[in-house]
């Protein structure tokens, strides 16, 4: 019997396998990378700010309505109570860190993702929600309005 000849490696064999081999690299770093990126997000630094002021007027917001607002990297809400009193807390539902608006037809602060309540004092009184919200202080000075944490 005679022995099989080492034969020449096929160079255009070569080539397609290195490009589908190439290929296949490309196309899992093109999935896995931003599913990672989701999964575990790169961290964000917390803002330093103690204070803020809004961009709303004092005399812009009616009575029984409210404004979301920037607070840092987090929402805020502001609220001018039936009455005319200003409040704001954090617009971040307790239970699952939806934002909150303000229902003037019930005049509570609402969360829509789980029918969660809060009255206008931050506190939660009905739904899944486990703790009130962040209270924050109010100040108006002329006609702005200045809202740091409390």
């Amino acid at each position: 019997m005679t022995e099989a000849q080492p034969t020449k490696a096929n160079p255009r064999r070569n080539f397609i396998r290195w490009f589908f081999g190439t290929a296949v690299g490309a196309f899992l770093v093109a999935v896995f990378y931003p599913v990672t990126r989701y999964v575990i997000p790169p961290a964000a630094a917390e803002s330093a700010a103690s204070s803020v002021t809004l961009p709303i007027r004092a005399s812009e917001l009616a009575a029984n309505s409210a404004e979301i607002f920037k607070f840092g990297n987090r929402a805020g809400i502001l609220v001018r109570t039936p009455s005319g009193e200003l409040r704001a807390f954090s617009a971040t539902c307790t239970h699952l860190n939806c934002i909150v608006q303000y229902r003037d037809d019930i005049g509570h602060i609402w969360c829509a993702c789980h029918n969660g309540h809060f009255d206008l004092n931050g506190l939660n009184i009905s739904g899944p929600p486990p703790a009130p919200l962040e209270a924050y202080t109010v100040n108006v000075r002329e006609d702005e309005i200045v809202v740091s944490r409390g």
